[in-house]
């Protein structure tokens, strides 16, 4: 009998500076959060996660989406909530969760893609 592991698929939005931490982690884990920051918002559709981007690319002039598949059974712990249009739809997992959420990371960290600002 074959064992399947379930995953869920996020992307985050992410600026040049929290990517590269994730490319020195070599691609599996996300940063800590900086201490204002009490929550980690991965959304759960990379149309959400580009027009979230769009604020990145407006303010730093380039912006990074990502996907990354994480164990469903630390998901499922995290309702989707939904904060504006009916796909602007993302989980907070709160700061003090973000190394458990590193730990159930299934295989690594993509940048799907890469957006700059248009002059």
């Amino acid at each position: 009998m074959k064992n399947t592991l379930k995953t869920v698929t996020m992307y985050r939005p992410t600026g040049k500076n929290e990517l590269q931490l994730v490319i020195d982690s070599g691609y599996k884990k996300w940063p800590p959060r900086l201490p204002e920051q009490l929550i980690f918002y991965p959304v759960t559709n990379e149309r959400y996660a580009i027009e979230v981007n769009n604020w990145n690319v407006k303010e730093k002039g380039i912006g990074f989406v990502t996907k990354f598949e994480v164990q469903k059974s630390f998901v499922d712990r995290y309702p989707i909530e939904t904060v504006g249009a009916r796909h602007h739809t993302e989980w907070w997992i709160v700061a003090e969760d973000l190394e458990e959420l590193n730990n159930n990371i299934v295989g690594k960290i993509e940048v799907i893609g890469e957006y700059h600002e248009v002059v």
